[in-house]
């Protein structure tokens, strides 16, 4: 009952959190058609999904002043603007409008994680309940959803232009279900003179935030790949990859909700990140498709549960008054992991392969031990 509870009270952003997840789910499954359609190399596939990145950071800079305008129809705006732009790519065989249609799916997609994270921040201070995991459980379990029933659209011949389609009319529906009553998110305006910032706690657990969603959407958009060329699997074969990674990512995350308040949020951290390292290095060795299942697994495990926490304890440990300044601040930070994880490993793989590309997220998390342990000494509850 405390589950229905919490899931009722977060009703709004939940089903934003589904409807991103829907959409991201089908655009990895089908990144290598329309890598084949525009006839990208790894390169500029990594380049083209670096406009997403460029296009994600500049909307979370105008987030806060966006949602402030918006008021309480923000979240559901932002949703019905991700799903009109995830439909696009499919349909667009040309490079220049398909480099658009990415960089607009960063735009909308970053605005709508700002916008949705603070939302859920301002829920749970409204009424002391952890939700955050919760949120991103949901967020995954769409995700891995959606990736296989994109892969057996794909095995059975289907081209990227349907399934993308689909995925955004689910998530047009998700974004009625969106809508709230006083939904409006507090101090998403410019802030007023003399007023306290942010923090610096933002910063760390923004460094967190970037570790965690680098190796999270660089395993998403890539996973499939490796499986494929590197491990000689097929359609059906590549999609169980990131699949596997957004079905356990769901499962951990479920798990970090019912230990939220039992466990203190700087050693969850810490134990997910050992986890997700371990699952990393795994995939990067991995001599085939079973054994890379295996780290895919076990990588979602444990990083499931490192932006959803540190999202948690930025809202907890904020100053008075800008709870929400400092979530924006933090994805921010912790969004430009998201978004540039892809390119980067594109760029990786075109040099030394998909091998050398996963041994880098294994270096990243190991990277976020270190800012988890900057960030606990600023936690009494550590």
């Amino acid at each position: 009952m405390a589950l229905v509870g919490q899931m009722r009270a977060a009703r709004g952003p939940l089903a934003s959190f589904a409807a991103l997840g829907v959409l991201w789910g089908c655009l990895a499954v089908q990144l290598p058609a329309l890598k084949a359609m525009v006839g990208a190399s790894d390169a500029l596939l990594g380049g083209l999904l670096f406009l997403t990145s460029t296009g994600a950071v500049g909307a979370m800079l105008l987030a806060p002043r966006a949602g402030h305008l918006l008021g309480g129809a923000a979240v559901p705006v932002a949703t019905v603007a991700t799903a009109l732009a995830f439909m696009a790519p499919g349909n667009l065989p040309v490079l220049a409008p398909f480099a658009v249609a990415m960089l607009l799916i960063g735009a909308t997609s970053g605005l709508l994680d700002v916008l949705m994270n603070a939302r859920v921040s301002a829920i749970e201070a409204a009424r002391d309940l952890p939700l955050m995991n919760l949120c991103h459980a949901l967020y995954s379990f769409a995700y891995a959803g959606s990736a296989v029933l994109t892969g057996l659209a794909r095995a059975a011949g289907w081209g990227p232009a349907g399934p993308l389609m689909l995925a955004g009319g689910v998530a047009l529906l998700l974004a009625v279900a969106a809508v709230e009553r006083g939904a409006r998110i507090e101090r998403l305006g410019p802030r007023r003179p003399g007023a306290a910032g942010p923090g610096a706690v933002a910063l760390w657990a923004g460094g967190i935030i970037l570790v965690g969603f680098f190796a999270e959407n660089a395993t998403e958009g890539w996973a499939a790949l490796h499986v494929e060329r590197t491990l000689g699997g097929g359609p059906a074969q590549g999609a169980l990859g990131p699949a596997l990674l957004g079905l356990t990512m769901g499962a951990g995350r479920m798990a970090g909700q019912l230990v939220a308040t039992r466990l203190a949020e700087a050693r969850l951290l810490r134990g997910a990140l050992l986890v997700a390292l371990a699952g990393a290095g795994l995939v990067a060795l991995a001599p085939g498709p079973g054994l890379a299942y295996l780290g895919f697994a076990v990588l979602g495990l444990g990083v499931s549960v490192v932006a959803p926490t540190a999202f948690a304890m930025v809202g907890r440990l904020a100053p008075e008054g800008q709870r929400a300044a400092a979530v924006a601040r933090a994805a921010l930070l912790g969004y430009m992991g998201f978004f540039i994880g892809p390119p980067m490993l594109g760029l990786v793989a075109e040099a030394a392969g998909l091998r050398a590309a996963f041994g880098m997220v294994a270096l990243a998390l190991m990277a976020g031990l270190a800012l988890r342990a900057g960030l606990a000494r600023r936690d009494p509850a550590a």
